[in-house]
């Protein structure tokens, strides 16, 4: 299958590590010009400077914004008033256990996890809408599905992705506009390495050794027994991203390495 997206815009919110990174280099590898947001001038140049290494014939264009607040989503819709493809890949996570997560967390959380997505589809689904054609994507998580109970207010954002996901799925029926959302499970990402990194060095033992435990005790229904790769969950992003998947909408499309045990 070739994917050809030389005549798309896509704009990867909180790309410029982890998957959001991978998925913004799957586009512009397909063809795509590429919007790479991160809070900060420095870590989107670094990311520009490493998709541009992987592919040299990128077209991209790098905006500062953070997208976690409204002010910052008006800023990237003002540098970037159109698009073809959105992916709503920002998002953050942080282990505590339940009775010690305040108010303020559950409002961050849902803040950047959800509103994030809200605010930029609101504007620029109803451009697609009009064109005729669009793809919107929400990155959620396996644990929208199976909260998990060490950060159950991470787990209630990613439940909410998949609720907008499909409600506004349902909104755009028939403009020839997709909206899925992507459920990876664990994933060797940027913030997932120092979380292991972290307990490792803690207990002196090898990061290595840290994941196969944390598989076989907190996801022991995983399928393939380890960490996924962001560029595994990016090559669906760039699928789903693709004129060849237009019949696929409203779903929640796992990449989770079989961790949930559902057959459908």
């Amino acid at each position: 299958m070739h994917i050809d997206l030389s005549s798309r815009t896509a704009i990867v919110s909180g790309s410029t590590a982890g998957i959001g990174l991978a998925i913004a280099q799957g586009l512009a590898d397909a063809g795509a010009h590429v919007v790479v947001n991160g809070r900060t001038q420095a870590r989107v140049d670094e990311a520009l400077a490493t998709i541009r290494q992987a592919v040299p014939q990128a077209k991209l264009t790098g905006v500062a914004a953070d997208l976690g607040t409204a002010a910052g989503a008006a800023q990237l819709i003002a540098v970037m008033p159109e698009a073809d493809i959105l992916v709503n890949n920002l998002g953050i996570f942080e282990p505590k256990p339940f009775f010690e997560i305040p108010d303020e967390d559950w409002q961050r959380f849902f803040e950047v996890n959800v509103l994030s997505g809200v605010r930029l589809s609101r504007h620029y689904a109803q451009g697609m809408a009009q064109r005729g054609w669009g793809r919107i994507q929400f990155i959620s998580s396996e644990s929208g599905v199976q909260i998990p109970v060490e950060m159950v207010h991470y787990g209630m954002s990613k439940t909410a992705q998949l609720a907008v996901s499909r409600g506004l799925a349902e909104t755009l029926a028939g403009t020839g506009v997709t909206v899925n959302a992507i459920l990876p499970g664990p994933t060797r990402s940027e913030g997932v390495n120092e979380f292991i990194a972290k307990i490792a060095a803690g207990r002196g033992v090898p990061a290595e050794q840290v994941e196969r435990e944390f598989i076989a005790t907190e996801r022991p229904t995983s399928l393939i027994k380890r960490l996924a790769t962001v560029e595994e969950v990016a090559s669906l992003s760039v699928y789903l991203a693709a004129e060849q998947a237009s019949a696929t909408t409203g779903a929640a499309v796992r990449v989770d390495g079989g961790v949930v045990r559902s057959i459908v």
